[in-house]
């Protein structure tokens, strides 16, 4: 069910009855701060989140404080985030959401996702996202947004997690682009890019296309794999209309296969840039190189 972020950081608070970190899974304590983000509870950001939070989106100045002196804008813009997606993979929550009223962000409407690292002592410490625009028509006719939310196969999380690297490498990097067949199903595969239609089918028009404009994207590093059960999501930079690009791609798996996929990209400012921590860093210890291992 789709609920903006302060609904989900009330009904947090109620189920526990409390605001404190050993009392909520990083879930909720990542829910409940997003929520007071939204409500402006200076208070409560204060007591989930570290003073030094490290801010890896490059127009948001890093630490809290600068962060809480952002408020006022968004609440002047009356920008609001709906939560469509939320997981967990142990230290990390990221989610998919759609911020409205997201001018401040560099446009009405935004689909983002977004990702949250909590501390061993239970406090927000870090964030990256990655936005881009809301588009209303695409090529498959589904939203950008829409598709199965309920988490599957949590036994299989590992297992999917190396599928969705694998496919990165081979596909999307380059290393064996014949190898699509073994990642993706030939028999469902629902796409929400809005650039692309549903299947393999629209999948290699995408690419014929985009290679006859020069202009095919390059992937060149994967720099994390999140997931929790049937939902990967990968952190990718590459090049793209002439500049380099964050990728962050969420694919669903069943069956031993991909069948579903939504991504945003971003491209990598180079220019009137809030912190200098950059989009890819600090991803320790979720990278590709643990998977299946």
């Amino acid at each position: 069910m789709k609920k903006t972020l302060l609904t989900a950081a009330t009904a947090t608070v109620v189920a526990t009855g409390a605001l404190a970190e050993d009392s909520m899974s990083n879930r909720e304590i990542v829910g409940a701060f997003l929520g007071a983000v939204m409500s402006g509870d200076v208070d409560t950001m204060r007591e989930l989140a570290n003073p030094d939070y490290i801010q890896h989106n490059p127009f948001i100045p890093t630490g809290l404080e600068p962060f809480i002196g952002l408020l006022p804008v968004l609440a002047e813009a009356g920008t609001t985030a709906e939560n469509i997606r939320i997981f967990q993979d142990g230290d990390y929550v990221f989610m998919h959401n759609i911020w409205r009223n997201a001018e401040p962000f560099g446009a009405p409407e935004m689909v983002a996702f977004d990702i949250i690292r909590v501390d061993q002592n239970g406090m927000v410490a870090e964030h990256w996202d990655a936005l881009q625009p809301l588009v209303t028509e695409t090529v498959s006719g589904r939203s950008q947004t829409d598709g199965p939310t309920e988490v599957t196969d949590l036994d299989q999380t590992e297992a999917h997690k190396a599928l969705a690297v694998a496919l990165v490498r081979d596909v999307l990097m380059g290393e064996d682009p014949s190898r699509i067949t073994d990642y993706i199903s030939a028999e469902s595969y629902a796409q929400h890019n809005p650039g692309i239609a549903d299947g393999l089918e629209g999948i290699v028009a995408a690419v014929e296309e985009l290679t006859a404009q020069g202009n095919m994207f390059q992937y060149t590093d994967i720099h994390a794999v999140l997931g929790e059960g049937n939902f990967v999501l990968t952190v990718s930079e590459g090049q793209w209309n002439g500049g380099t690009h964050a990728f962050y791609d969420l694919f669903r798996m069943e069956g031993g296969m991909i069948v579903e996929h939504w991504d945003v990209i971003q491209p990598v400012p180079t220019e009137g840039l809030a912190n200098d921590n950059g989009m890819f860093t600090g991803f320790d210890g979720v990278g590709p190189e643990p998977v299946g291992q």
